[in-house]
């Protein structure tokens, strides 16, 4: 149940009251039975503890098949990558063995 504050039009005091989101708003002061009003508050932070409160944990399955998705083109595209690179690295130990023959 949330807490409500309020202010006196008459006094100007301000409490808290502990209510249900189904009650009515509170309509007289504690100190003198003048009209009250209902203000707008920040409200409390959130405290988070334990584990299990980050953002990737609530992801929609589509994106997880998204980001798997990437995570293996990027995975194949640098194998390739790295094949190729081995490719002409032998190559290029051949010609240089060539050269040292002659």
């Amino acid at each position: 149940m949330p807490t409500y504050q309020y202010r006196c039009d008459k006094c100007g005091h301000e409490f808290e009251e502990y209510q249900s989101m189904l009650d009515d708003p509170l309509d007289s002061c504690p100190e003198c039975k003048g009209p009250v009003h209902r203000l707008i508050t920040g409200g409390a932070g959130f405290l988070f503890k334990g584990s299990g409160f980050y953002i990737t944990d609530y992801r929609s399955g589509q994106y997880k098949k998204d980001a798997a998705a990437d995570s293996s083109s990027s995975k194949t595209s640098s194998e390739s990558k790295d094949a190729s690179k081995s490719k002409s690295d032998s190559s290029s130990k051949k010609t240089k063995s060539k050269k040292t023959d002659k």
